[in-house]
């Protein structure tokens, strides 16, 4: 066994690695390229904001959970227990079975199924609905006994995947598909803020707070005990995992910039990659592309239906943890069908709403040694932010209320879709303050 005090720069960069897998999923695929086509010409600025929210926050959070020596429980709790519990439940079902569990068999549908089929099938139900029942049966098998798989066909998959995107993006540059061409949409108002929110859907920053309990797990089993080792060898693996998604992310999104002369503007990232791979290398190409997606999204199936059925089984003794992975996989057999479009229509009003109050957590999590972790100072920040995002969910929801919706537009950056960020300023700042009275009338 390794020292208790050291690891070397190889096995931490092998850590490194396993978290850049577990982080790359579908989401991770599909959203880059659609903002690519979106933004256009204001490409640069819209990766800027991507960036923050799909691997600078998700570094944070990761080593949030590091410095904290807990779980995503153990920070949740800081304001309640039972808000801890509640929140807990509320992210492993949308990083789970109502959302990006689903999303891995869409995805691979998308990309890996789709472009085979004939015009006359492709409007058709079953197809995917057969798909998605094989991919969930695999999923099963491997589910119930996962470790050994998922680390195997991570370590040959993740390195393959990446070859296919680099040779993808280097065909792209020596044969570009066309011009990067005008902004779209929200991109062409405010692009910066546009794929700031456009980040939220990756759901990395959610998965972080799970993820890094994996490092450190991964850690100690290299036999790292000290604490200090522990979170500096945390921190070097994010910046691997970091670098690597930031690679991904711009290369993607270069492709769909470049892709809107030669296959128009798509629904969703799956169609742009699937239409880019057969203009630029034909039919191997998109057998290639299809194949490699198809098993690193099932990889990252497999993932999430052990991670939810882990923990909800201790949540639930009385429901075994391989009755848990049936469950959760037949329940996202099901949502799968709704369509790869529809599930991220969905998918955008809730973490509009729950995203903020990660972040916040998160944030808070750094600083609560200067107010020794009083839940005061998180109740009031959690629950000013809220009040923005939760609305910003409805909004997005198609649900609105014009009075209050007045009101909240007078806020700084409402309009841009972080409205809760004052708010959640204003109260931690608050919370400080009743902290320090009760402090003080306590002495």
């Amino acid at each position: 066994m390794k020292s208790q005090n050291s690891i070397s720069i190889g096995e931490n960069i092998v850590v490194g690695l396993m978290l850049f897998a577990l982080f790359l999923g579908a989401g991770n695929i599909i959203f880059p390229p659609l903002l690519g086509q979106l933004s256009g010409e204001a490409l640069v600025v819209s990766i800027i904001g991507f960036l923050i929210t799909g691997v600078g926050l998700p570094l944070v959070g990761v080593i949030a959970v590091a410095k904290s020596g807990g779980d995503l429980q153990a920070i949740a709790s800081r304001v309640h227990p039972l808000f801890g519990l509640i929140f807990t439940i509320v992210v492993y079902l949308v990083i789970g079975p109502f959302f990006a569990i689903p999303r891995t068999a869409t995805v691979s549908y998308e990309i890996g199924v789709l472009p085979f089929l004939s015009e006359s099938i492709t409007s058709e139900r079953w197809p995917l609905i057969l798909f998605s029942i094989i991919f969930f049966i695999v999923t099963v098998l491997f589910a119930l006994n996962p470790t050994k798989l998922v680390d195997r066909i991570g370590k040959i998959l993740t390195p393959l995947l990446l070859l296919v995107i680099g040779l993808l993006t280097i065909k792209s540059i020596i044969s570009p598909m066309g011009e990067i061409g005008v902004s779209h949409d929200a991109y062409a108002k405010s692009p910066f803020f546009e794929s700031f929110l456009q980040g939220y859907l990756t759901m990395d920053v959610l998965a972080s707070l799970v993820f890094g309990i994996v490092v450190i797990h991964a850690l100690r089993d290299k036999g790292i005990t000290d604490t200090k080792v522990l979170v500096r060898a945390t921190i070097f693996a994010g910046v691997i995992a970091a670098i690597g998604l930031s690679l991904v992310y711009i290369s993607l999104s270069y492709i769909g910039a470049t892709s809107v002369d030669s296959i128009g503007i798509q629904d969703n990232g799956g169609s742009i990659l699937a239409l880019s791979s057969s203009v630029l290398f034909g039919s191997l190409g998109k057998v290639i592309l299809g194949m490699t997606i198809t098993f690193a999204c099932l990889t990252t199936s497999i993932g999430l239906v052990a991670a939810a059925s882990q923990f909800f089984e201790k949540l639930i003794p009385r429901v075994s943890y391989k009755m848990l992975v049936f469950i959760f996989s037949g329940f996202s057999a099901i949502v799968a069908n709704v369509g790869l479009t529809q599930l991220i229509n969905f998918s955008v009003p809730v973490l509009l709403a729950i995203y903020p109050l990660a972040i916040v957590l998160m944030l808070l999590s750094f600083i609560d040694h200067l107010f020794d972790r009083a839940p005061i100072v998180y109740g009031l920040t959690l629950i000013f932010t809220s009040f923005i995002s939760i609305f910003d969910g409805l909004k997005a929801a198609s649900i609105t209320y014009p009075a209050v919706e007045k009101l909240l537009s007078t806020l700084p950056l409402y309009n841009q879709g972080i409205g809760w960020l004052i708010p959640g300023i204003v109260g931690a700042i608050l919370g400080y303050i009743i902290y320090k009275m009760k402090k003080s009338e306590s002495h």
